[in-house]
């Protein structure tokens, strides 16, 4: 008989139901009046009467243990169903100060979901780039300025290997791989030789959006462009486009929008001409489609590009250029509402 308590005490101890239902079907087997516990106590009669003591002693201890297993197994899994399965209880107790996305990365993110809707998809590629296609490939002179190691940084002094000075480099690997339409906006972090200060920084990033297909013209491009502006600052915004110059587009313009600050009216912001410009754009040059081994007599296209950096200063005011990359956690806690 003690033998007998002693291995059903065991499988008892190793009970590990999955839910409530067997739970129940559990403590029916072991505790109901034909459980096996309580059978026990009718072969309790049998047992001979200098050992009913130890045995009944015996027995109590069982029947006391089986039901405080099944009412812990009940109460662990009736806590678990009701526990929040997205609570992580590894976290700690103390509460951790909530973190924020980079003012970058938010108009960045914007930036594309404006293009997105238009129907461009994003296209990206090494930072460090060769010779062809950062300017060879987009119509820059062998003499152009850009080319200069003061605004160019060099790979070990080689003149073919460098880091990137635009994402326009995108644009020519993916057109000299894919046969238009295509429609793609190119986001990423360029390099340029230049003095760190307020207004200027040696990296930054840049974004650029390309359309090449059959009778592309400067009125998709203008449309295009208007929509981005009244969708990033407002449906009241206005644009102009004043005549410019970029080797790899013809005719170049670039494009101001009324100042977002005094509503075109002037300020100081925008040194009272109500006007500021955000990006440069163009129909590109039949020379860079011819280079990129695109027809230019069947294919046309514009191109525009702005820094991130540019449109973040208009939608957040800010002023130093130096703040987007010190990391200084005040600066990025004023955006932990923003998105």
């Amino acid at each position: 008989m003690i033998e007998k308590i002693a291995q059903l005490k065991a499988e008892i101890e190793s009970l590990s139901p999955n839910d409530i239902n067997e739970v129940e079907q559990l403590r029916i087997k072991y505790l109901s009046k034909k459980g096996e516990v309580s059978l026990l106590f009718n072969d309790f009669r049998s047992v001979p009467l200098e050992q009913k003591k130890e045995v009944g002693k015996s027995l109590n201890e069982l029947k006391n243990f089986a039901t405080e297993k099944i009412n812990a197994l009940r109460a662990n899994l009736e806590s678990a169903e009701t526990l929040d399965p997205t609570l992580d209880l590894t976290r700690t107790a103390t509460p951790i100060p909530l973190g924020s996305r980079h003012p970058l990365s938010i108009v960045r993110e914007e930036i594309i979901s404006i293009f997105s809707r238009l129907g461009f998809t994003v296209a990206e590629g090494p930072e460090i780039e060769d010779d062809w296609h950062v300017f060879s490939s987009l119509n820059f002179a062998a003499d152009h300025p850009a080319r200069d190691m003061q605004d160019t940084f060099f790979i070990n002094r080689t003149p073919d290997v460098l880091l990137r000075t635009h994402t326009s480099s995108v644009q020519s690997r993916v057109m000299e791989h894919t046969t238009p339409p295509i429609r793609i906006i190119c986001p990423g972090r360029v390099y340029r030789n230049e003095a760190i200060s307020a207004r200027a920084h040696c990296f930054f990033h840049q974004v650029e959006a390309l359309y090449v297909d059959k009778n592309v013209s400067f009125a998709d491009l203008r449309q295009t462009l208007l929509y981005f502006a009244r969708e990033m600052f407002g449906s009241d915004t206005r644009i102009r486009l004043r005549p410019s110059y970029f080797p790899f587009t013809e005719p170049s313009a670039e494009m101001d929008i009324s100042c977002n600050l005094c509503g075109g009216k002037g300020c100081s912001f925008c040194k009272h001409t109500g006007w500021v410009e955000i990006l440069g754009c163009g129909m590109v040059d039949p020379n860079v489609l011819e280079a990129c081994g695109i027809d230019s007599k069947v294919y046309s296209g514009f191109a525009l590009g702005m820094g991130i950096e540019r449109i973040t200063n208009l939608k957040y005011q800010v002023k130093d250029l130096r703040m987007f990359s010190e990391n200084d956690k005040r600066f990025l806690e004023m955006f932990q509402s923003a998105h």
